[in-house]
Order: structure tokens, then C-alpha cells, then sequence
């Protein structure tokens, strides 16, 4: 694994954490110089891009920057903005002062703490745009750039049979059909992935060991439908 990552996250509890307190570090991980291009990449999201409960390199945006660079002759220098319990105004604060950069991907997840402290849908609506905003904005103001996951549904997993009903389901729908709404607006790419999380009951296996993130095993499945979006907006 020759990609470089810069954390800017703290890892505190699953979901249902609502600390207002942001504990933020940065770490590099350099290394040698090589003859390959080099690709930037900006994960910005909650748990999910932290990849709650899974080694690191088992999330989602490790595994997209490896099979990057197992299939391209590319370097990736992976950025992740992103904590376990954030909120779209949490994700906000955090992106800060970052109006603009030259980021050759840029993916964001955001939205399933809203639903869960139960927040106001118009506040998601007004946040997810400006993120959505600032997502491009980071991508060289290029829409191409930028690639919206959807929110997968903890419903189906045993912390959601035990601590909820349908209701989640139906109201990830609608965070989720707006957001592909507004990313179509936009001009940037939309990708469902919370049917593979939908499948958490029958495949035990799609759960991680805390009974509500994506294993390893999801986010491999996300990056499976993510990697070929991806590869076609890479240079060569």
C-alpha cells in the first residue's frame, strides 16, 4: 500500500455519539519518492469514511486509493475530513476556511447524524447544498471531480432492530433522494449504495463486530461500484 494519508478525524463512539467536543489531529504517513503521478483524494464525511469499527485500511476511501493504485500506474495522497458523529454543520466547521484547492477526487457521505439526533430536514437541505458546493469548490470547481455515496441504512442492522423501526428507513430515503437530486443540479455523479447495507440481516457478514457500521466486507462492495466511476476521471 504506497498511498499517503492525511487524517484529520478522532475516533469516538458509533452513531448515537453527540459530543459537541472535536478532537482533531493530523497524521502523514510519507512515503519514498517514486516516478508515478501523483492523485489527490478528499474524503469528507462521518463514521462511514472514518470506517467506524474496521481498520482504517479496510474503510472505504483505503480501499478506493489501493485498488487505484494495484489497477493505474498512480501515487494517491489521500486527505479524510471526517468523524465518527458528525452532523452536515459539524462536517461544515470542520472543511473551515478550505474554500478552494485542486483535489483530482473528491467524495462525500454525509448526512445519517442529522437523521439520527433528529435534526430538521431543512437544516440537511441547506447544509448538504453548501457542502455539496464546497465539495466542487475543493474539486478544482470541476463537478466531474466529485462523486455523492449515499447514506447507508442502519436499520438493518442489530443496533437498528433493537433501537428503531421502518421510519428510519423511509426518512434515509428521503436525505437520499434529495441528495441525488441536488447532486443532478449540480452536474455530479450519484452512487446508491445503501442497498448493499439493506442486505445487513440476511449477511451478517455486511456488519461490523459493534452491530451497526459496514465491515470491511460492505465497504469492499462500495468501492467495487465506486472504483469504476473513479477510474474513468483518472488521467493515464
Amino acid at each position: 500500500m504506497l498511498y499517503k494519508l492525511t487524517f484529520i478525524f478522532s475516533l469516538l463512539s458509533f452513531i448515537p455519539s453527540c459530543s459537541q467536543t472535536e478532537e482533531i489531529r493530523s497524521e502523514q504517513i510519507v512515503d519514498e519518492p517514486n516516478n508515478q503521478d501523483i492523485i489527490t483524494y478528499l474524503a469528507l464525511g462521518d463514521s462511514y469514511t472514518v470506517g467506524e469499527s474496521v481498520d482504517f485500511e479496510n474503510s472505504f476511501p483505503a480501499q478506493l486509493s489501493t485498488k487505484i493504485e494495484e489497477n493505474r500506474n498512480l501515487q494517491v495522497n489521500t486527505t479524510v475530513i471526517a468523524q465518527t458523529g458528525w452532523r452536515t454543520d459539524q462536517l461544515i466547521s470542520a472543511i473551515g476556511s478550505r474554500e478552494s484547492a485542486d483535489y483530482n477526487l473528491v467524495t462525500l457521505l454525509i448526512g445519517v447524524n442529522n437523521q439520527f439526533q433528529s435534526r430538521t430536514f431543512s437544516q440537511y437541505e441547506t447544509e448538504f447544498t453548501e457542502l455539496l458546493n464546497k465539495a466542487i469548490n475543493l474539486a478544482a470547481n470541476d463537478a466531474n471531480r466529485v462523486i455523492i455515496l449515499s447514506i447507508p441504512d442502519y436499520y438493518y442492522t442489530p443496533y437498528g432492530q433493537s433501537n428503531g423501526d421502518q421510519l428510519i428507513s423511509s426518512q434515509l430515503d428521503e436525505y437520499n433522494n434529495f441528495a441525488k437530486s441536488t447532486a443532478k443540479e449540480k452536474g455530479v455523479t450519484f452512487l446508491d449504495i445503501t442497498d448493499i447495507t439493506r442486505k445487513g440481516l440476511d449477511e451478517k457478514e455486511l456488519v461490523a463486530s459493534d452491530g451497526l457500521h459496514p465491515s470491511g466486507l460492505a465497504y469492499e462492495k462500495f468501492v467495487e461500484r465506486l472504483y469504476p466511476l473513479v477510474s474513468t476521471r483518472l488521467k493515464d
